[in-house]
């Protein structure tokens, strides 16, 4: 009764499962992946926002690559900002989803290097080509605490690099780019501004990072592997209902009487 798996409906469907299971699984796993991945960012950035803050020099150097076991790290920055090199970075988001433009002004340090100061976002202006109205940095030196990010690519951020933007306005925040604009030394990477609060509260300070939700990864894992568990199964019921059927139809036709017998 079950030469009816070799027929062609039933080796199609059957393929189908087979090729089925390994992909779901492999679903699944990429799923745990992610999971696993978003579990050890938030640990990583909740230990590194609450460690200690250090000279920001101790953690990076011109031309230096941050590690992303530095991002989020707490460092300090003692120097003047350069305000007739500061640059806006387009098309950033507020903490509420509004757009607009990141504030990003050079500190120069005591050694003539400078560090690059996320200090906040601020609105969009009416005329986009022009430069906003940006709130002015603390004049005399002033002592800087943030949170160290790694230099800004197309690849890591999924932004293109724009040619032909207006001047001062830039897609990306790149050290590399901005010491060619300001012709110094640059530190690698930059600092979002967390302290001290600007007056008037603009830019707004950019907030820390949510390490708290670890998304919905886990539960599509599951949801992949009990779609694996389910096509073994469904096919066994749809086998043996097959065979249900076919056993009751031979039935019924060895019942009826032959037309030659009537």
């Amino acid at each position: 009764m079950y030469r009816f798996l070799l027929s062609r409906q039933w080796v199609i469907l059957t393929l189908i499962g087979l090729v089925l299971i390994p992909t779901m699984i492999e679903l699944g796993f990429w799923q745990f992946h992610r999971h696993q991945h978003r579990v050890a960012q938030n640990t990583l950035i909740a230990e590194n926002l609450g460690a200690k803050p250090v000279l920001v020099t101790e953690l990076t150097s011109p031309g230096h690559t941050v590690p992303r076991a530095d991002y989020w790290r707490q460092v300090t920055a003692t120097g003047t900002y350069d305000t007739a090199h500061e640059v806006v970075v387009r098309r950033r988001t507020s903490a509420d989803d509004r757009v607009g433009f990141h504030v990003l002004t050079p500190l120069i340090l005591a050694d003539g290097r400078a560090v690059l100061i996320n200090r906040g976002w601020i609105p969009t202006a009416a005329d986009q080509r022009a430069f906003p109205s940006v709130p002015p940095a603390p004049k005399g030196t002033v002592t800087v605490t943030g949170r160290l990010k790694a230099d800004e690519t197309t690849k890591a951020s999924g932004i293109k690099d724009l040619t032909g933007l207006p001047p001062r306005q830039v897609m990306l925040i790149s050290s590399a780019q901005q010491a060619k604009f300001l012709g110094r030394t640059v530190l690698g990477g930059y600092l979002e501004q967390t302290a001290p609060e600007p007056a008037g509260k603009s830019p707004e300070i950019i907030p820390d990072p949510d390490y708290d939700s670890i998304g919905a990864h886990m539960a599509y894992a599951v949801q992949w592997w009990l779609f694996t568990a389910a096509v073994p199964v469904g096919w066994a019921i749809l086998v043996r209902r097959e065979k249900r059927d076919r056993e009751t139809a031979a039935t019924q036709d060895a019942r009826e009487p032959s037309p030659a017998t009537v």
